[in-house]
């Protein structure tokens, strides 16, 4: 575990236009979130909608739906990358073994 956040959101900004619906029948909101070094008011995150490329290309102002602060670190946040799946990494394997085939 790399942080703990606590925050608060506005759920009255959000904009329902932004809605997706899941696979699984549930609505969602993506949100991005930004970890400050400085802090105002006790604050060191915030939270907006987030914005598409276009959006952020057409430098169209954020959606901010709240604040909220870093209560806890290890001191080793990380990157994330995202991982293979187990069924894409097996046919990936057996599409190079394929290739090494003598005939």
């Amino acid at each position: 575990m790399g942080a703990i956040i606590n925050a608060s959101i506005n759920v009255a900004k959000l904009p329902k236009e932004k809605f997706i619906a899941g696979r699984d029948g549930a609505v969602y909101c993506n949100i991005s979130i930004s970890i400050n070094d400085d802090t105002r008011y006790g604050n060191n995150m915030s939270l907006s909608v987030a914005q598409t490329k276009e959006e952020r290309d057409a430098k169209k102002p954020k959606t901010y739906l709240g604040n909220g602060k870093v209560v806890w670190t290890d001191g080793s946040i990380v990157l994330a990358e995202r991982e293979e799946k187990a069924e894409d990494a097996r046919t990936a394997v057996l599409k190079e073994d394929d290739l090494d085939l003598p005939f």
